[in-house]
């Protein structure tokens, strides 16, 4: 699978932002990274507590799947690190705000194989099951709650992160891309999806 510079809104994004192609896990890979997601979870924590209400943390790690590691040099053993990494960021935070806020959900969030605004190449819901059952799986090894799935493109990809999610024994929410005709960018209306 060839992975392409990302866009946004159809406008290819500078070199200088899509450094990293969005993946926020490789924040993880430094003591300042580290520092800025656990800040940036912090403000949602206390926004929480300050409102009373329950909160979900979703791991940084929409682009933490095997092709995206790869182009940033990571290899499966650092990539399980980091997956693992990101969600016990997230234990922390929640362990600091358990006692004035409940319930307090961590999520595991799957990203889509190549980009989460078109359809590069597709795979088959098995090929999908099978590519995102190694994120998952960490994910259900660890302290997450559950897992989820953003800004799929395609149906067969997210039927394939369900089925993955299953075989783990681990929930999981799905949701897609759409774009404004109601449609996913690879043209099946929501409402089929």
């Amino acid at each position: 699978m060839e992975l392409r510079a990302p866009m946004a809104s159809g406008v290819p994004v500078t070199a200088a932002s899509a450094r990293y192609d969005f993946a926020a896990f490789h924040l993880l890979r430094s003591p300042e990274g580290t520092e800025a997601l656990r800040a940036y979870f912090r403000t949602y924590a206390r926004l929480a507590r300050r409102l009373g209400t329950g909160l979900v943390l979703e791991s940084a790690t929409w682009r933490a799947n095997r092709d995206w590691a790869k182009l940033l040099g990571y290899s499966p053993a650092d990539l399980a690190h980091a997956n693992r990494r990101a969600v016990e960021l997230l234990e922390e935070i929640r362990d600091g705000m358990s006692a004035h806020v409940a319930p307090v959900v961590v999520s595991g969030c799957v990203g889509p194989r190549g980009d989460g605004y078109r359809v590069d190449e597709a795979m088959s819901a098995a090929e999908a099951a099978a590519y995102h059952a190694e994120q998952i799986e960490t994910f259900q090894g660890s302290a997450a709650d559950m897992a989820s799935a953003i800004t799929m493109t395609y149906v067969d990809e997210a039927v394939g992160v369900a089925r993955a999610a299953r075989t783990a024994g681990m929930p999981v929410a799905i949701s897609f891309t759409v774009e404004t005709d109601g449609r996913l960018p690879s043209g099946t209306p929501l409402g089929d999806a």
